[in-house]
């Protein structure tokens, strides 16, 4: 007798916890993204002024050397390069645009 009292309590209550289980919310799955611009950010206003000013301290310890021909040449380097940086961030801001406006 103790035995199917026992076994009707579990019944009853896995029915309940079933019941329950069926009438939640299921979750929804989080978007994976990354935040592209906390990451443009971060390189914008941490990276690459220390970048700069290393390059700035490179530059002139080696005008106080007496190596200024040098210090055109790797200012010059420098510049070429910033604008490479340039041209491929605006790239991946306007590229999108520019393709469409090329393929349509």
């Amino acid at each position: 007798m103790m035995l199917l009292e026992i076994g009707q309590a579990l019944w009853g209550e896995t029915t309940r916890v079933a019941d329950a289980i069926a009438l939640a919310p299921s979750p929804e799955p989080t978007p994976k993204t990354i935040n592209t611009d906390g990451i443009l950010n971060f390189f914008t206003t941490k990276i690459v002024p220390i970048l700069l000013a290393a390059l700035g301290v490179i530059f002139i310890g080696r005008a106080s050397k007496g190596e200024v021909s040098r210090v055109l040449t790797s200012s010059a380097i420098a510049i070429i390069g910033l604008a490479f940086v340039a041209g491929a961030a605006s790239l991946f801001f306007f590229g999108d645009s520019l393709v469409k406006l090329l393929f349509n």
